[in-house]
């Protein structure tokens, strides 16, 4: 799957050929097709691979119970430093997977569980008294989410600049807008 994200990051799923995975893993082109029947199922299996291990994280952020406002710090710094680690893997779910019509109809449920886990970390702060409780939790959580792959979407295609600096102040801009909009008012 590491050599399909490479694959599909330096050609784009569609111009990319099973031989071409199978020659980034250096492999037989035949391996390739006994481990996944398609193209297609390579690239499900690493959006379903990578959104367990990345909702697994939201989960244990959640658990920990801190107050919300470091929730979506922690949701957000978690998400975005996904860039600095794996580019490439950004690169793959945010260009075949978040921008096409298709693959997102297949993966729906999934996606559906990380709005979920947004939204009970607005509610969890609103049942505190941290956030306002004006503030619908699954619009926000839409909102949230949203701003999340807009600033990953901003460095996959070079509108935002990405070095170790602009990451880091990216999630501290992203949580303050949230928290500070969410926040209880006096």
């Amino acid at each position: 799957m590491e050599a399909a994200v490479r694959a599909f990051a330096r050609k784009g799923y569609h111009a990319c050929r099973v031989g071409e995975i199978a020659e980034e893993a250096g492999v037989a082109y035949g391996l390739v097709y006994h481990y996944f029947g398609s193209k297609e199922e390579v690239l499900e299996e690493i959006f379903r691979d990578t959104w367990t291990q990345m909702l697994a994280r939201i989960r244990e952020v959640e658990d920990r119970g801190e107050p919300a406002g470091e929730q979506v710090r922690k949701v957000t710094a978690l998400l975005l430093r996904t860039w600095r680690r794996d580019p490439d893997l950004v690169r793959v779910l945010v260009r075949e997977v978040a921008r096409s019509p298709e693959q997102m109809r297949r993966q729906i449920d999934e996606i559906g569980h990380a709005y979920e886990a947004l939204e009970r970390i607005i509610r969890h702060g609103q049942e505190t008294g941290e956030f306002r409780d004006d503030i619908d939790p699954q619009i926000a959580a839409t909102i949230f989410y949203g701003a999340l792959e807009e600033v990953l979407t901003g460095w996959v295609m070079g509108q935002l600049p990405e070095s170790d600096e602009d990451i880091a102040r990216a999630e501290q801009v992203l949580t303050g807008l949230l928290c500070d909009g969410l926040a209880k008012r006096p």
